[in-house]
């Protein structure tokens, strides 16, 4: 589900921005050519995902990014990125050989 909702490039850039500081969901709006409806639903995503959450202040809900859920999706791809380096590093030498 991480993944999925890291797939899109609007919700890539959403979460980038709520990395750098706490948003509402109306002040992420003003920099989309979007519906509120719109980036609301690229939120959910990402709150559904974990990427995010949501917490009242005054009458608006702000939007903070959930680090956890990042250091958890980072470590996952590692593993990828050392089993895939391991493989092409032993491609090279296989090919180098030839």
């Amino acid at each position: 589900m991480i993944f999925g909702a890291l797939a899109d490039a609007t919700r890539r850039d959403i979460l980038k921005r709520v990395s750098k500081g706490k948003y509402t969901i109306s002040e992420l709006a003003q920099s989309y050519a979007m519906s509120l409806a719109a980036v609301a639903k690229h939120v959910s995503v990402l709150e559904k995902a974990g990427l995010v959450s949501k917490c009242r202040s005054g009458k608006e809900k702000v939007i903070h990014i959930e680090a956890k859920t990042i250091k958890v999706a980072a470590a996952h791809l590692s593993e990828y990125e050392k089993l895939w380096g391991a493989r092409f590093d032993a491609l090279e030498k296989l090919l180098e050989e030839n």
